[in-house]
């Protein structure tokens, strides 16, 4: 028995199936914007953490520590991939996160040539720590450090200042999934026209989270659909490859603030990359201490 679209050509089938697709996306749209106003389900709170500081604007010293940590992950790339950002995806990301912090064109070269052995460097090695913040909180730390002893230590004594507990290797690791993120905020913004671009440029998905649209992608696709966006002129607030949380835990009170100054206490180490919880605190607490 013969269907009449396999006699449509190609190009018309294409069409369809990319309709089809923006089809569903609003519908799953729609219905995680129902289950948001249900469940109060929001993006987790080093997202929301991330989105004040890049709002609020780096201080001197902040940049600093973060110009250090970029330098570190160009070395590592370069050292483990080469040195052709063109060839070298992790290079690539970090060079780009480089530029958009405004960091030197020297600067970015030189990292470049201490990593694929063309300068003398000191040489950093990978590694991920898992732990708990206050209230449970799961979390996940990736290091680049020349010195492993002193920086478990230092991690160590800042988990139990804030009230958290370093743990064993693969405790909360599973609660976690490698994606691309990126906000877009609403206003101002065709929610279907965001929509098509997402999509179009290889997008998982799309979800209103109540104030933003979280848009996410695979690890791979993160660079093409952020591309997109920006040139459809959407502007993001956040976008990054990080480890997504499968569930939160909702924080307030004392448990909110000592876990904002565990996170603080982390990143100011400049061995620590980056940091990951599932944490979820409210906008107005978030934003209050944060001030």
């Amino acid at each position: 028995m013969f269907f009449g679209h396999r006699f449509r050509s190609s190009s018309t089938h294409h069409s369809k199936k990319v309709e089809c697709r923006k089809q569903n996306a609003v519908l799953r749209l729609r219905l995680s914007t129902i289950h948001f106003l249900l469940s109060g389900e929001n993006m987790s709170g080093h997202s929301k953490w991330s989105t004040i500081k890049r709002k609020k604007g780096a201080a001197d010293a902040k940049r600093g520590k973060l110009f250090t940590k970029v330098i570190k992950e160009i070395i590592v790339s370069a050292r483990m991939g080469g040195g052709d950002i063109n060839a070298n995806p992790r290079l690539r990301a970090a060079v780009l996160a480089a530029k958009a912090e405004n960091m030197p064109k020297d600067n970015i070269e030189r990292a470049i040539k201490k990593g694929a052995g063309e300068l003398e460097g000191v040489n950093y090695e990978e590694y991920t720590y898992e732990g708990y913040g206050p209230g449970g909180v799961a979390m996940m730390l990736e290091v680049l450090t020349d010195n492993k002893n002193r920086t478990v230590a230092d991690i160590r004594h800042t988990f139990s200042k804030h009230n958290g507990s370093l743990g064993e290797g693969g405790c909360v690791s599973w609660m976690f999934e490698k994606k691309g993120l990126i906000l877009v905020d609403r206003a101002g913004v065709d929610e279907d026209r965001l929509i098509e671009v997402a999509l179009d440029a290889g997008a998982l998905d799309v979800k209103d989270n109540g104030k933003e649209f979280e848009v996410t992608t695979s690890p791979a696709g993160f660079e093409d659909v952020k591309k997109a966006i920006e040139g459809a002129g959407l502007k993001w607030s956040y976008a990054e490859v990080t480890m997504v949380p499968q569930t939160t835990v909702r924080l307030s009170g004392k448990d909110a603030e000592q876990m904002l100054k565990l996170m603080e206490g982390l990143e100011d180490s400049d061995d620590v990359q980056k940091v990951y919880a599932n944490f979820d605190i409210a906008d107005e607490e978030m934003e209050r201490l944060s001030a």
